[in-house]
């Protein structure tokens, strides 16, 4: 397999040749659905609740977290929880004030308005945004000059919620102005497992015990990925056996698909063997790293950097990234003579 084809396979973001009617199929309905995060989703339980006793909108709420980990979907269940309906759009949709007025008085008493990528909000829009989100008044100014006036158009109570992969972009007023904030961490295996377990039922899948775990131990603590391999393993399990995904067949798979048992595909490993071979281990800059593996800094950050260094294969300094040991005894390569040299 190309390298290209299996660093898609692992995109922890949505790819489009994944339908909507799939991706919905397999989301969960609601928050007793939702496999994993129970803390946030304990909390989300009282939140719910409590507006619900009170006839009162939710207040706003901003899910951040790497991609495909369920942001999307906890928009989906907060709609669904209220009972209200949900209108959704994206940061770099939102160019003009004129897009975001659209979409506010098209919403009614309690909705929900989901901004995915909150943190590419054009800042014209993101200020105009600020009173809505306080005491949903929207003001836009027509004219110019000495003729200039300025509207106010009042807007429904609603719960915007924000969705963002780079928290850190976000800027302090439009942080402050969320009620709730939440954190989505990466899926532990057990929880990966009963993720693959409910997908394969919906998809009509048949797949023993030992292929869930292995599907589940390779999918990069990510709901998302998991589901990939699965309908990818199907494929497998179709031409190569008799169409039951064994631990055997998902091995196989697995290896072929070049994901290797760490959940690490060809790119990961390009990206630790260039950091290792050509920068001494690191530290090195991130700038310099994109060069030498020949892809994006966005890419690196976004979709490759989460899981290293949470799977401890990658560490940030202030000096710039750093392999760790294991990533040289992932490799198999030998470590430098004195370890303090590794950081």
């Amino acid at each position: 397999m190309k390298e290209y084809e299996s660093a898609q396979l692992l995109n922890p973001n949505s790819l489009p040749e994944e339908g909507s009617g799939l991706e919905y199929s397999l989301r969960p309905k609601t928050l007793d659905e939702f496999i994993g995060q129970q803390k946030l989703k304990d909390n989300l339980k009282v939140f719910v609740e409590a507006a619900k006793r009170r006839r009162e909108a939710l207040d706003h709420c901003l899910f951040y977290s790497p991609p495909g980990l369920g942001k999307t979907t906890l928009a989906f269940i907060m709609a669904r929880e209220m009972g209200v309906s949900l209108k959704t759009t994206s940061g770099p949709i939102l160019e003009r004030v004129g897009d975001l007025a659209a979409m506010l008085t098209d919403l009614s008493e309690g909705d929900v308005f989901f901004i995915d990528e909150i943190h590419r909000l054009n800042h014209i829009v993101e200020e105009a945004l600020y009173p809505v989100m306080e005491d949903f008044n929207f003001y836009i100014n027509t004219g110019r000059g000495p003729a200039a006036t300025t509207v106010k158009l009042s807007i429904p109570r609603f719960t915007l919620i924000g969705a963002t992969t780079r928290s850190g972009l976000l800027t302090g007023p439009l942080r402050d102005r969320f009620g709730i904030i939440g954190n989505l961490n990466f899926y532990e295996t057990p929880e990966l497992e009963r993720i693959v377990v409910r997908s394969a039922q919906i998809l009509n899948i048949e797949v023993e015990p030992s292929g869930v775990e292995e599907i589940a131990r390779r999918s990069r603590g990510t709901p998302r990925i998991a589901n990939r391999l699965l309908r990818r393993l199907r494929d497998f399990a179709e031409v190569q056996g008799r169409g039951v995904i064994t631990q055997a067949i998902a091995q196989s798979a697995l290896n072929a698909l070049e994901v290797d048992p760490e959940g690490l595909d060809a790119m990961d490993r390009r990206l630790l063997a260039a950091l290792i071979e050509k920068f001494r281990g690191g530290p090195v800059g991130i700038e310099n790293l994109a060069i030498a593996v020949g892809e994006e800094i966005d890419s690196l950050t976004d979709v490759y950097e989460p899981y290293l260094i949470q799977s401890g294969f990658l560490q940030r300094t202030f000096r710039g990234r750093v392999a760790t040991p294991k990533a040289y005894k992932h490799l198999r390569l030998e470590l430098p003579a004195k370890p303090e040299d590794l950081f």
